[in-house]
């Protein structure tokens, strides 16, 4: 059977029978390689590990530099590292002018001062037959050999931490490449608002500041398929289940993302989620982590608890029932960007 492949990320399954029987030669020094729920390889050096990771930015235009940057910084401090070098590839549509190309590698020098990495490579074209620019990063950061984390290490009774809310790049992306819309009908102050949700995608301080407390035992950033994506992405990697207070993690969407989803009818935690990081922690520690985040600015909440059975991933909900948490098909965000609104 030839199946027809959604928008977005590629299914779990095709991963599975399809990639990962296709990974070249075999290598010692692959500590950690691909994997459901990894977003980035660890390589094994004398002393230290190499973390890199790779991801695109396809759905955005506006801020698509400054995305690339802290994208793929993310997926490097989920893993307890600290990013130090990146390289890009960007490909521009037929047409395409020096100024296109010029706003892009001006946001990509910004963010990388930002937080101190060294844009060292890459490659740069025209590429016929794109609608809009893509820009693929590609990141890498070091780290002591016995201080590295994964997606993969969360245990049965682990506390689930979640950081400042849910929907943060999605809400970002969908205020300004649908604004005129969005603002003729939900007016101008909530969507300029939402708009700067941009800057809160980073999750290099939260990664490394709950690592600095000590007891992470997974950190997930939540990109594509949203923080429910995330969640089943981590319990995919550690063969766990999951349960989540289902009003804990709805009190974490903004107001602003619960209005923009209204309208578009879609579901904001199956929304892209950067910007916010899924944290599971011994629970001798997640109220230590918890506070630490908080004492810098960043809101963080326990959630829920990881479960044994890697069948079970549930909401708890407030009439004290349960529904099973049903993992996203694909990221609410092609969705939205194709639907029409009415004024």
């Amino acid at each position: 059977m030839n199946k027809k492949l959604p928008e977005g990320k590629i299914p779990p399954e095709t991963l599975k029978n399809l990639i990962f029987t296709h990974l070249g030669a075999q290598n010692p020094r692959i500590l950690l390689g691909p994997g459901i729920g990894e977003d980035a390889a660890v390589i094994e050096l004398e002393h230290k590990v190499i973390v890199v990771a790779t991801d695109p930015i396809t759905g955005a235009v506006e801020d698509i530099g400054w995305l690339s940057i802290h994208v793929n910084a993310n997926d490097i401090a989920c893993h307890g590292a600290k990013p130090a070098w990146f390289l890009s590839t960007i490909l521009l549509p037929e047409n395409s002018n020096e100024k296109i190309l010029e706003k892009i590698v001006t946001q990509m020098d910004k963010a990388a001062k930002e937080l101190e990495i060294a844009i060292i490579g890459g490659h740069t074209e025209v590429t016929p037959g794109l609608k809009r620019p893509i820009v693929i990063g590609f990141m890498i950061g070091e780290v002591e050999k016995d201080k590295f984390i994964t997606s993969s290490g969360a245990m049965p009774g682990d506390k689930i931490i979640l950081t400042k809310g849910v929907a943060i790049e999605g809400t970002a992306i969908l205020a300004t490449e649908r604004e005129k819309e969005l603002s003729n009908i939900l007016g101008r102050d909530p969507i300029e608002k939402a708009k700067q949700y941009k800057w809160k995608i980073s999750v290099v301080e939260d990664a490394l500041t709950a690592v600095e407390v000590g007891g992470v035992t997974a950190m997930h950033d939540p990109t594509e398929g949203g923080v429910l994506g995330g969640l089943h992405e981590i319990a995919d990697a550690s063969k766990t289940g999951f349960a989540v207070q289902e009003e804990k993690i709805r009190k974490m969407i903004s107001e602003e993302t619960r209005k923009i989803c209204e309208l578009l009818q879609i579901d904001p935690l199956c929304l892209i989620g950067s910007g916010a990081l899924l944290i599971t922690a011994k629970p001798e520690k997640a109220q230590q982590i918890v506070e630490a985040l908080n004492g810098k600015g960043i809101f963080a909440e326990i959630i829920g608890h990881i479960l044994d059975n890697p069948k079970r991933r549930i909401f708890f909900r407030k009439d004290g029932k349960t529904k099973k948490a049903q993992r996203p098909v694909q990221d609410a965000l092609w969705e939205a960007l194709s639907k029409k609104l009415k004024d």
